[in-house]
């Protein structure tokens, strides 16, 4: 693998963790969010990426030592059931007084943000170092 390639890796790993933190980031902005454009309470958004093992048949088809990096595949809603919560002064309460509530956990997008926080640091780390050692193989030329 070329260290072009190295750094291409990286970088769609960078590119697809601040796709995820952006998902994540709405996810919470819209945890209690029970109105929407498209009708009925916010629903939690996922992030789906290629997987690893189509990306590596796919590498090993074309060439042992070529790797393509993380894609994103889409975003896509979470079909949980929505939580209820008996609220009837609530505007957005049924008859029987529940509410529908966005299938947001708060506790879960946290852990989720620190995953693809530390995903990204990982990242940006693998980006570095491969920065470096091209820099200092140009250096040996010299």
């Amino acid at each position: 693998m070329s260290i072009f390639g190295s750094l291409n890796i990286s970088a769609t790993g960078l590119s697809a963790e601040r796709m995820r933190m952006d998902v994540i980031s709405s996810n919470l902005a819209n945890a209690n969010t029970t109105r929407t454009e498209e009708g009925g309470p916010y629903r939690r958004k996922e992030i789906i990426f290629t997987p690893f093992a189509a990306q590596l048949s796919g590498a090993q088809a074309k060439s042992a030592t070529r790797a393509t990096g993380v894609r994103v595949a889409g975003v896509v809603p979470d079909q949980t059931p929505l939580r209820q919560i008996y609220d009837p002064g609530h505007p957005d309460a049924d008859d029987n007084g529940y509410v529908a509530m966005p299938n947001v956990n708060v506790v879960t997008e946290m852990v989720d943000m620190i995953s693809a926080s530390r995903s990204y640091e990982a990242n940006a780390t693998a980006f570095q170092t491969a920065k470096t050692m091209a820099q200092k193989a140009l250096e040996i030329g010299r």
